[in-house]
């Protein structure tokens, strides 16, 4: 309760001062919470808006679906959050369903469609999308095994490529953001499980599984020790302790801003069961007793313009939602991410992967899972199957708790979702 006290105290004496004059439009958020993002979404995204936007964002759940409830002296007018917080919101009923969308804005038909819950209303709209790639210092090129080609590499050759820079240049050069703040878990859900596996829930313990596990602990002899303290991985690619790495588009945008002409991206690589990545999608909302939903509708239509899709990119580097963007001031490092996206999606073999879907606040436990998993198999050296057994058993008192049904790249079913 203390913790939850020292983060919304001062959103409340910020919103206090609004009082006395005419009060911003309230726009919560869980997504662009660091501090540069966070800027740049105030001032060169939603400066352009006609009206006054007091955006707050939060990397604490708990606290976001405190705010988003109903009772609060001042009332968000505009919910920003993943598709599996927007799942959750939904079944506490606070989402108003939205009665008229732009009709002048061609939305990704997918998107759409996971916005309405299999049901008959729209409870969000697609704004955002992400991903998580791969980036590669040139020098570390001519390291690659030979035949190989980066943009349809296998996790094999991943193997060899960080083997031969360990071996030729003296330094463990491939990077995974594995620091206390780091997304190591998203490396694990969204792609190694699913392409070893076939998986993320399901395949959680089975013999694929270990499989998997096995190649991370022989990987782990050629990634770079201060992986454990790298939370993104932009600053060891600039200072080029780190070669090659994986991580948060977001998250590698400002080494490519920085010097794009040094660096490449690509694809993820691909395992027996094809090329896993995880497709991070950001809606918008309007809660039940938003004070002004008009105001709210007309903020949406805004973020989800051309114009500001585009911003949205070149600012924070999350992607459009939109069928079709043209824009020739992108810069060349977002083109370059553009283009590796398109790839990736596009692949012969991809498999595509969601965000935990309808654990709401619980969400971090579900995380605490693999990165448990992660520390006890590769750091601490413990037996796989018993290491997966202990976990499953977590997983699934979890998912039976929150009676969740699976989501892709598992087999979609009836709830709970369980390890086999």
């Amino acid at each position: 309760m203390k913790r939850l006290l020292l983060i919304v105290f001062p959103l409340l004496l910020t919103l206090s001062t609004t009082l006395l004059g005419d009060q911003p439009l309230l726009f919560l958020s869980t997504q662009f919470v660091p501090v540069d993002e966070a800027r740049k979404m105030r001032e060169e995204v939603l400066g352009g808006y006609s009206g006054a936007v007091d955006f707050q964002p939060f990397d604490e759940r708990n606290t976001f679906m405190v705010l988003a409830k109903p009772g609060g002296k001042q009332r968000p007018a505009l919910l920003g959050a993943l598709h599996g917080d927007m799942k959750s919101l939904a079944q506490q009923g606070l989402l108003a369903p939205l009665q008229n969308r732009p009709s002048d804005i061609r939305l990704i038909d997918s998107y759409l469609k996971l916005g309405r819950f299999n049901s008959g209303n729209q409870y969000y709209l697609p704004w955002i999308q992400a991903t998580y790639i791969m980036a590669a210092n040139r020098r570390a090129l001519k390291y690659l095994p030979q035949g190989a080609d980066i943009n349809s590499l296998s996790y094999a050759q991943l193997k060899q490529w960080a083997a031969n820079m360990h071996v030729q240049s003296g330094v463990a050069r491939l990077g995974l953001p594995v620091g206390p703040k780091g997304l190591m878990h998203r490396f694990l859900q969204g792609y190694l499980y699913p392409s070893f596996t076939g998986g993320m829930v399901q395949t959680f313990r089975n013999s694929d599984a270990v499989l998997m596990w096995d190649y991370l602990k022989d990987l782990w002899s050629d990634i770079n020790p201060r992986s454990l303290s790298f939370d993104s991985m932009h600053e060891p690619l600039l200072s080029e302790e780190v070669w090659v790495a994986w991580d948060h588009i977001a998250r590698l945008l400002p080494a490519l801003e920085e010097r794009p002409d040094d660096f490449v991206v690509f694809p993820v690589p691909a395992g027996s069961y094809g090329r896993g990545y995880m497709v991070v999608l950001g809606g918008l909302a309007i809660p039940v007793d938003a004070p002004d939903p008009e105001a709210s509708r007309r903020l949406i239509e805004y973020l989800l313009t051309p114009q500001v899709q585009s911003s949205t990119l070149r600012s924070v580097g999350f992607f459009p939602v939109l069928k079709e963007l043209e824009d020739p001031e992108l810069s060349l490092s977002v083109e370059k991410f553009q283009k590796a996206v398109a790839r990736q999606s596009s692949a012969h073999d991809a498999r595509s992967a969601l965000l935990p879907v309808g654990l709401g606040d619980r969400a971090g436990e579900f995380n605490t899972v693999y990165k448990l998993a992660f520390s006890r198999i590769v750091l601490r050296g413990r037996e796989v199957p018993s290491v997966l057994a202990s976990q499953a058993g977590k997983l699934n008192r979890l998912l039976a708790d929150a009676n969740v049904a699976c989501w892709p790249p598992d087999r979609v079913g009836d709830a709970p979702c369980t390890v086999k």
